[in-house]
């Protein structure tokens, strides 16, 4: 979508570098989303988008739910364009849960959100919640797709761009050999 790209490159949130990602791997690119969202009508703008391919699908969530930080404007737009819960999940002591007084239940269908998946890691953590409580997952959606593959999960995946940006191992990376100083930008502790 040209749109969102225009968005992305107009705030900032495509930096070039070298950067660790959250899930360890290496990259001379990195999408800083919290950059769009600084701006509310981008952050508006993205939710209407995602929820309308969400809302294709025909589907009746009752919550969107995604990881901190990275998910929780985006949950919440989308939520607020769907008419259903918004909810987040967040890392206690290393370890993803529901927070807040938030709850799911058994009747819940639930759709997880995440600003970028790469390697899905986040949404899966934020899945194995989900199912922690009984409740039905039956979609995916994340304003970039990172991923390397059209859908990484087992039910529908909805996104708005596609990046496509080279990832190494920490030990075969040419820009650690370069000496080039690497970035952590992520949200997630490294361990």
């Amino acid at each position: 979508m040209d749109e969102i790209k225009e968005i992305l490159e107009k705030t900032g949130a495509l930096l070039s570098g070298h950067f660790i990602l959250s899930s360890g791997l290496h990259s001379p690119n990195y999408v800083q989303c919290a950059k769009v969202f600084e701006f509310p009508a981008y952050g508006e703008l993205v939710g209407k988008h995602l929820a309308e391919k969400i809302l294709a699908l025909n589907l009746k969530p009752t919550v969107v739910i995604g990881p901190a930080l990275g998910g929780i404007i985006v949950a919440y737009e989308v939520g607020r364009f769907l008419g259903c819960r918004a909810m987040f999940t967040e890392r206690e002591d290393g370890e993803m849960k529901l927070r807040r007084g938030f709850g799911l239940s058994e009747n819940d269908s639930v759709i997880i959100v995440e600003d970028v998946v790469t390697t899905g890691k986040s949404t899966k953590e934020v899945e194995d919640v989900v199912k922690s409580y009984g409740a039905n997952i039956v979609a995916y959606a994340s304003v970039i797709n990172r991923s390397g593959t059209e859908n990484p999960f087992e039910k529908p995946y909805v996104y708005l761009i596609k990046l496509e940006f080279p990832t190494y191992e920490p030990d075969n990376c040419p820009l650690c050999r370069d000496g080039i100083p690497a970035v952590k930008p992520g949200s997630r502790r490294m361990k």
